[in-house]
C-alpha cells in the first residue's frame, strides 16, 4: 500500500486489535496490570494502557518516554508482521503523550515569547520528528515561522519572527518534512 493511500476505518481497527492482543502478551509477561483502550484517532490507531497501580506503570514510560517509544515501535513491527503493512499505529502509557504535547507546547510559546521580545531566532533542543511537528504546528498557530535543522538525532528546530508572506509556503514544507510518525 502506498504512504499516500488511505487506510480504511476496519484496516485501522484491525491494526489496533492486533496491537492490543500484542501489548496483552507483553504486559502478562512483565506480570503488570493494565488496561488496553483502542481506536482511532486523527486516522490513525490508537492504542493506550492505563492502569490503576502508577507503580507499575511508571516502568512502562521510562525516563523520557525511552520505553514507551521502544512498545510502539515493536508493537508497530508486530501489526506489519501480521497485515504485511507499515503502520502508524500511536502507543500511549497513562497519558504520557498528552502531557508530552502539553509540555513542548509550553517550550515552544516561551521561545515564542523570546522570540518577540528580542526578534532574535531562538534554536530548540534536539528532538524527534514528533516533537518537532507538535513545535511547528504551535508556531504556526502563534504566527510565527520555523524550521528544523541538523540531521538525526541531532535535529532541532529554530524559530523566527515572521518576514513575509513567502515564509507560510517554507513554514508547510518544512513542517511536513518533520510530520514523519517514525518517532511518535
Amino acid at each position: 500500500m502506498a504512504q499516500d493511500d488511505a487506510k480504511t476505518i476496519d484496516q485501522l481497527n484491525e491494526e489496533a486489535d492486533i496491537a492490543a492482543d500484542y501489548l496483552e502478551g507483553l504486559l502478562d509477561i512483565a506480570d503488570y496490570d493494565g488496561d488496553i483502550e483502542m481506536g482511532v484517532r486523527n486516522g490513525r490507531p490508537m492504542v493506550q494502557i492505563v492502569a490503576d497501580d502508577d507503580t507499575d506503570i511508571k516502568h512502562l514510560i521510562g525516563r523520557n518516554g525511552e520505553v514507551v517509544d521502544a512498545l510502539q515501535q515493536l508493537t508497530r513491527l508486530a501489526v506489519q508482521q501480521k497485515t504485511g503493512e507499515r503502520s502508524h499505529l500511536i502507543v500511549d502509557v497513562d497519558g504520557f503523550l498528552k502531557h508530552k504535547r502539553q509540555h513542548l507546547r509550553n517550550v515552544a510559546l516561551d521561545a515564542i515569547d523570546e522570540v518577540r521580545e528580542t526578534g532574535e531566532p531562538v534554536d530548540l533542543k534536539p528532538m524527534n520528528s514528533f516533537e518537532r511537528k507538535i513545535v511547528h504546528d504551535v508556531v504556526r498557530e502563534e504566527g510565527f515561522k520555523s524550521r528544523s535543522h541538523g540531521e538525526e538525532p541531532h535535529r532541532y528546530v529554530t524559530i523566527y519572527l515572521k518576514s513575509s508572506a513567502a515564509d507560510d509556503a517554507d513554514d508547510v514544507d518544512d513542517a511536513a518534512d518533520d510530520a514523519a510518525p517514525a518517532d511518535e
